[in-house]
């Protein structure tokens, strides 16, 4: 891992980077789009002859076009305009079967089991088969690494290999949330279009990034276009759960010296937060069958997602009575809360077998808090404040401990540990995961994300401390397990990087620089590793969200980048 001094990060943000091309002479978004409102490209029924028609309406072609006819060597700006001539190729006449193939991996919902391991997964082995049929259709290498990575290569002429890396897993559903607010119920594990948003859990992470570079791939080895590199595709099983599957990998396999991560966001991540699992466990209290008691809670359905919704189930004591007042609470809380941090609703239902308080806020990714609403302190808040008596019991230590050092906050604010990186952004802390087990123990997980500034002993040891100074004070034991990982930051500069830029602000016409990002990918586990995509700055990231989504327009521009990525990485004189 490279990491960076202090002062070469910050700087990147404002570097410009060139892809050694002439830019009057390459074809940017303008042009991009011309061609693709030109009707005669989309009736042209292969690559050579969607490229003589592209040279027909834009001249500028007429060079690369006939060089490729020739079957000359391709190289500078011809090269650039070939590949982003197939990266529009196989937008426009992949489309249809990129949806499709998406559709079909949604389908099958490789979440991780409590019992069953990854490479065990029914899911799992059945999105492998998918893969492995894709490859051999498009006459790709494919290997199966015991169900742990799905690797497909498309061979180059040379010894040397480049990776690309997604993953096949993904976090949990609660299918309650997914509904749209016109109040369409979407099922999570299937594929629906509306409009131009794909829903459905992967469409963004991580399967609408497999189905784009499976055709990527498909299209250069179709086109004929010479590889200096080879491609290798590696499908990771487990990157929401740890990477298991990947360390497993490095001890089998010799990885790329240089991989391309399709995990994160553009234009390219260079520095990644490390991402934590702080759990704090309450055991229960002497039991009062009089009292009112919270008998149960829930959070989001994975460690690393804000949940859209929270509920705590209260049973026994006066119910009639302890709904009133919560009732009488409710707006006057709303009201006060609402400035802190964006809208939510408190929804109360009292029935035969007890009350339910559910709390509703907005879903997000847990590496961004901001973009969210969490609804777990709001809950845990509004059971402190509304002045009902509970018993003491696991449910209501987690939610004062909740209350106390977290609040409507996620920068450790409160808890007193918040510091920040000028370039990685903010650290952040969210209590998203309650869970309660038979013994009536509580655990209650919060999604760290640390940036460069301390080490992870370091932050450890404070917020640890901070914890056992609450526990001690509010007579509350704690018990803390908490595993916190550390960040990441390469080295921004290097031909592969700049190339990578060049493409998407070409193709976009968006400003191209390296950035940081507060999520955590397999990329830490890979040598000179950064991401590429998916995500579109200045749109929301909806992986790990209630109705993730995959806008049609970016899982375009994904075909098209991919494409040219594989080709021009693939024939680079040298990566740095």
């Amino acid at each position: 891992m490279n990491r960076l001094s202090l002062a070469i990060l910050p700087l990147a943000i404002a570097l410009s980077f060139s892809s050694g091309a002439s830019d009057d002479t390459l074809l940017k978004k303008p042009q991009l789009d011309a061609l693709v409102a030109t009707p005669a490209l989309r009736k042209a029924p292969d690559f050579p002859r969607f490229l003589a028609q592209a040279a027909k309406a834009d001249p500028s072609l007429k060079r690369a076009a006939a060089a490729y006819a020739a079957k000359r060597p391709l190289a500078g700006d011809d090269l650039v305009n070939v590949s982003r001539v197939l990266g529009l190729y196989n937008r426009l006449h992949h489309h249809d079967a990129v949806i499709a193939t998406i559709g079909e991996m949604v389908a099958m919902p490789t979440v991780r089991a409590a019992d069953v391991p990854p490479h065990e997964s029914p899911a799992i082995q059945a999105i492998g088969r998918k893969i492995e049929a894709m490859a051999r259709d498009f006459g790709l290498q494919y290997r199966n690494v015991d169900n742990r990575i799905f690797e497909v290569k498309l061979p180059g002429s040379g010894s040397e290999e480049f990776g690309i890396l997604t993953h096949a897993d993904v976090v949990p559903a609660n299918a309650a949330e997914w509904v749209l607010d016109d109040g369409t119920k979407l099922d999570p594990f299937k594929l629906t279009r509306v409009g131009d948003y794909l829903y459905g859990r992967g469409t963004i992470d991580d399967k609408g990034s497999i189905a784009a570079v499976l055709y990527a791939m498909k299209a250069v080895k179709d086109s004929g276009l010479p590889l200096a590199r080879t491609i290798r595709l590696m499908v990771e099983t487990t990157e929401e759960t740890g990477g298991d599957a990947m360390k497993y990998y490095r001890e089998k396999t010799e990885l790329p010296a240089y991989n391309i991560v399709l995990d994160s966001k553009y234009p390219a991540v260079v520095a990644e937060k490390g991402s934590g699992a702080l759990k704090v466990s309450f055991a229960g209290g002497p039991a009062d069958a009089s009292a009112t008691a919270i008998t149960a809670m829930t959070g989001a359905p994975s460690a690393n997602a804000i949940p859209q919704t929270a509920t705590a189930k209260l049973q026994g004591g006066e119910l009639a009575a302890v709904a009133a007042k919560l009732e009488a609470a409710k707006a006057a809380f709303v009201q006060k809360y609402e400035g802190q941090g964006g809208k939510f609703g408190i929804d109360l239902s009292n029935a035969p077998d007890g009350l339910t308080i559910k709390v509703t806020g907005v879903s997000a990714h847990g590496s961004r808090p901001e973009e969210g609403v969490n609804p777990v302190p709001r809950l845990a808040l509004f059971l402190q404040e509304a002045g009902v008596p509970l018993a003491d019991n696991g449910y209501a230590r987690a939610a004062k401990y909740i209350a106390a050092l977290y609040g409507t906050g996620y920068l450790g604010e409160q808890m007193g540990v918040g510091y920040q990186d000028d370039f990685m952004g903010p650290l952040t802390l969210s209590p998203t995961l309650i869970r309660g087990g038979a013994d009536g123990k509580v655990d209650v997980t919060v999604n760290v994300r640390m940036p460069r500034g301390r080490t992870p002993d370091e932050l450890k040891q404070v917020i640890t401390a901070k914890i056992g100074a609450w526990s001690a004070s509010a007579a509350i034991p704690a018990e803390v397990a908490y595993d916190q990982g550390n960040w990441m930051a390469r080295d921004p500069s290097g031909a592969w990087l700049s190339t990578l830029l060049n493409i998407f602000g070409d193709t976009t016409g968006l400003e191209a620089k390296p950035v940081p990002t507060a999520g955590s990918t397999t990329a830490k586990l890979m040598p000179n590793a950064i991401n590429f995509g998916p995500a579109m700055p200045g749109k929301k990231y909806t992986a790990h969200n209630a109705k993730e989504f995959k806008e049609v327009v970016d899982l375009d521009a994904d075909m098209q980048m991919f494409t040219e990525m594989l080709v021009r990485i693939g024939n680079l004189p040298r990566m740095q």
